[in-house]
Parts: structure tokens; C-alpha cells; sequence
């Protein structure tokens, strides 16, 4: 069960580009908290701000009013390079495309968030290889991607994203360029994560199969949340 204490605090964020000289309000007045250990996912059509949102909570960007609290660190207010520090600590990224470097080895990609953190050798080979046996690829960490299928592929992402024992796992779409046997197994997987370990999960998608796997979905229709407990499902 997640504890009722938020691990993330959104407080009347508001985030806009500029095009030349017109204004995009993507995200308006927008507040939401998640709890430590929950499983959200974030649901709505194209341009609704979901991915801009999942953005802003890991430390990608910034938003333009507002704060953004995760546990008690205060992100919306740090510098890029303060930023880029926490990240490499604290979120864990899992994408639709896997983005893994093609010439290196699983265990090499999974690595690679461990050589920005002062640890031996030893400690990487240890941690990398923890989380290569959680997502159940111990048997192929000399494979490159190329010789890997596409839920192969991603199961090496979520090594990779877990390795560095992150505050956040934000997962952007990751079932969206996998067969349903694949997208299911990872989903699995996630579950697991988030029920086993205690992990904080925050997922965009448009799939709602994946959706219901989570425990609580909202959604964002035109930059604002619309719905605020879409769906509360209480899992073993």
C-alpha cells in the first residue's frame, strides 16, 4: 500500500511557450499530489499537456508559475546544472523508444546513469546486475539492442531506470511500440516495481489497457486536470 505521505507536490503550476509572438498556455492552474509508492498514469488526447507535465515532475523543465516539491526538494526553483544533479539521483526514465545506445551491451547501458554517481567499480557491477535479474535478462547482458526484441528491449530500460535506486520512475508512453504480449509483460513488470519495492510510478499513455493498471488515472483535456480520481483501484 502507498503511504498517504505525497513523495510530489504540484502547487498552481501554469507553463507556456511562446511561438514568435503568440503565447501557448499549455498547463493552467494546475495542482495534484501523488502519494509515496502510487502508480499513476496520466491520461488525454494529443497536446493536453500530459507529456509537458510528466516533463516538469522530473526535472526537465521548469514551469513557468508555480511550484514543484518532490519529497522536500523544491525543483521548480533549481538551476539547469542543480537540476541535472537531482536527476541523475532521483528519476528514473523509462521511454516508448527504449533510447539505448546500439554499439553498447545491456549491461553497458544499464551502466551508463552509474558512471555519473562516485561509486567503485564493484558497487556499479553489483547494482547493475541487481537490476538486470528484477526485470529477467541476467541470461542476455552481453547482447547488444540489436539483438534483443522489442520487450527485451524495453525490460533493459527499466534496468536502467531503476539501477540508481531512484525517488521516481516516470514512464513516457512505454508500452506505446510494443505487440500486446510484450506491452502486457511489461506492465507485469511495472506492477511489480511499484508493489514489491515501493516504487513511485508516473506513466503517460493513451492506451487504457495500461491505464487500468495503475492505481489511480487522471486526465488533462487542454492543460488542466479534468478529472481528478478517474479511476482508485486498491491492489494486493
Amino acid at each position: 500500500m502507498p503511504s498517504i505521505e505525497p513523495i510530489v507536490r504540484v502547487l498552481d503550476i501554469h507553463k507556456y511557450f511562446t511561438r514568435g509572438t503568440e503565447r501557448v498556455d499549455v498547463l493552467q492552474e494546475l495542482s495534484l499530489e501523488v502519494p509515496n509508492g502510487e502508480f499513476l498514469a496520466l491520461m488525454g488526447p494529443s497536446g493536453s499537456g500530459k507529456t509537458t507535465l510528466l516533463n516538469l515532475i522530473a526535472g526537465l523543465d521548469t514551469p513557468s508559475a508555480g511550484e514543484i516539491w518532490v519529497g522536500d526538494q523544491l525543483i521548480s526553483s533549481m538551476s539547469e546544472a542543480q537540476l541535472a544533479r537531482w536527476r541523475t539521483r532521483n528519476v528514473g526514465f523509462i521511454f516508448q523508444f527504449y533510447h539505448l545506445l546500439p554499439v553498447l551491451t545491456a549491461y553497458e547501458n544499464v551502466e551508463l546513469p552509474l558512471l555519473l554517481l562516485p561509486l567503485s567499480g564493484a558497487k556499479r557491477r553489483e547494482q547493475v546486475l541487481t537490476a538486470l535479474d528484477l526485470v529477467g535478462l541476467t541470461d542476455r547482458l552481453s547482447h547488444r539492442p540489436g539483438q534483443l526484441s522489442g520487450g527485451q528491449q524495453q525490460r533493459v530500460g527499466i534496468a536502467r531506470a531503476i539501477v540508481t535506486d531512484p525517488t521516481l520512475i516516470v514512464a513516457d508512453e512505454p508500452t506505446g511500440d510494443l505487440d500486446a504480449r510484450s506491452a502486457e509483460e511489461i506492465l507485469d513488470l511495472l506492477g511489480e516495481l511499484q508493489r514489491g519495492l515501493q516504487k513511485t510510478i508516473i506513466m503517460v499513455t493513451h492506451d487504457p489497457r495500461a491505464a487500468e493498471r495503475a492505481r489511480r488515472v487522471l486526465h488533462l483535456e487542454k492543460g488542466r486536470l479534468v478529472e481528478q480520481a478517474a479511476r482508485q483501484l486498491e491492489r494486493a
